[in-house]
């Protein structure tokens, strides 16, 4: 992800994985490119927990200027629920890599915990962040995150319920989704499905879940502007069908989503 002053600095951030002396981890960096090659130039955070599944990975700027990242459980389901751990959580930090003094939790990076494996963030136009998540072979979510809450896992899923645990807006019940990337536009959240193979929306006051574009397979990332919806197709990923031209990125006019069809 590029910093916001690249154009005069060469700099993006980057959320990668890693292996040392037998084990894997996951850290965020930030880059350089030079003379069209990029360079690893600083590490803001590093140590965050992998495995051969669960990294989380996105990392975005919020709108207030600090940068965001998900970290999945790594598959070790109980560090989800261990604030001293950077695994299962929505991490919050300075774009220097520095913690934030108004973080939910004394000197710690953490924002929000509980989480399997969130690969979406996005932020409405008052700046509250939601987050999409992939559950254990279903009960996929999409989340309202606030500082310093807990949203379940391992210990709840779908609408079960335990105190001081947050349940999601929205679960995929017995189906799969695989939610991936993630935008918000005009009281919608729009989010990729890879496993589901489309793009829907989520209407925040309605609570209405559509498929507004499928027949492209496996879905990874969505932006939107004023004018158009983008989306990116990943079925050369290993677990999609690809054909000869994959993968693609898509763009399509919001005046033709009205309609639920590019």
């Amino acid at each position: 992800m590029l910093t916001p002053d690249f154009s005069k600095s060469g700099q993006a951030f980057a959320y990668y994985t890693y292996e040392e002396g037998g084990d894997s981890f996951n850290r965020i960096i930030i880059l350089q490119k030079v003379d069209d090659k990029w360079q690893e130039i600083e590490t803001l955070i590093d140590g965050i927990p992998s495995g051969e599944y669960h990294h989380g990975g996105r990392i975005k700027i919020g709108p207030d200027d600090k940068l965001y990242a998900t970290t999945g459980d790594a598959r070790k389901p109980e560090i989800a629920q261990d604030i001293n751990s950077l695994g299962g959580k929505v991490l919050r930090m300075n774009l220097d890599g520095t913690i934030p003094k108004d973080n939910p939790f004394g000197n710690s990076y953490v924002y929000s915990y509980g989480h399997r494996n969130p690969q979406g963030l996005a932020w409405d136009e008052s700046g509250q962040l939601y987050e999409s998540e992939h559950g254990d072979s279903a009960h996929d979510e999409l989340n309202k995150i606030d500082p310093g809450k807990n949203y379940g896992w391992p210990e709840i899923e779908g609408d079960e319920q335990k105190p001081d645990m947050v349940n999601p807006l929205i679960h995929s019940n017995e189906k799969t989704w695989a939610p991936s990337g993630m935008a918000y536009f005009d009281g919608k959240l729009y989010f990729a499905a890879l496993r589901g193979e489309s793009l829907k929306s989520y209407d925040v006051q309605s609570g209405k879940l559509t498929n507004i574009i499928t027949g492209f397979g496996r879905i990874r990332d969505v932006f939107v502007d004023e004018e158009s919806l983008y989306f990116i197709s990943n079925n050369t990923d290993g677990r999609g069908n690809p054909d000869e031209k994959d993968d693609k990125l898509y763009r399509v006019p919001l005046s033709r989503l009205k309609g639920n069809m590019p």
